[in-house]
């Protein structure tokens, strides 16, 4: 029994199945920052980090799969024969990183800059509608 099962809840099973799936992300590659900022316009807007140094934008891919941020990156290995490592710390492996994102929540633009991809997020204002049930008579 899960808080979403109760009766006054009406369609809420959406949510409870995004927090599985966000419960069963355990990964930490690469580590991200989640912020709030004002854009140029003055708009607030959410902004998703991701520390990917080493990566070009050919290496990277942003895309939304249903309700889903998705951010992979697969580094082409240029095996330099010259290149012998003593220590490789650098991560070059692949990844995939998902964000679950709200109804309503767009991506407006991605940049790459030092080593950091940034993708920031917004949520139009939701109308505020009021509408008014005919009740039937039927007795």
């Amino acid at each position: 029994m899960t808080n979403f099962s109760s009766p006054l809840l009406v369609g809420f099973e959406t949510i409870e199945k995004s927090l599985e799936r966000v419960a069963k992300s355990g990964e930490s590659y690469p580590p991200y920052n989640i912020e709030r900022i004002r854009d140029a316009d003055g708009k607030t807007v959410m902004r998703i980090t991701l520390a990917v140094a080493g990566f070009s934008a050919d290496d990277l891919e942003v895309s939304t799969e249903e309700s889903q941020l998705v951010i992979r990156g697969k580094r082409a290995e240029a095996d330099d024969p010259g290149r012998e490592f003593l220590h490789r710390g650098i991560a070059a492996r692949q990844f995939q990183r998902a964000f679950v994102l709200a109804d309503g929540m767009r991506v407006i633009g991605a940049d790459l800059e030092n080593g950091l991809l940034m993708i920031d997020l917004e949520r139009p204002e939701p109308e505020r509608l009021v509408r008014r049930i005919t009740i039937n008579d039927r007795g």
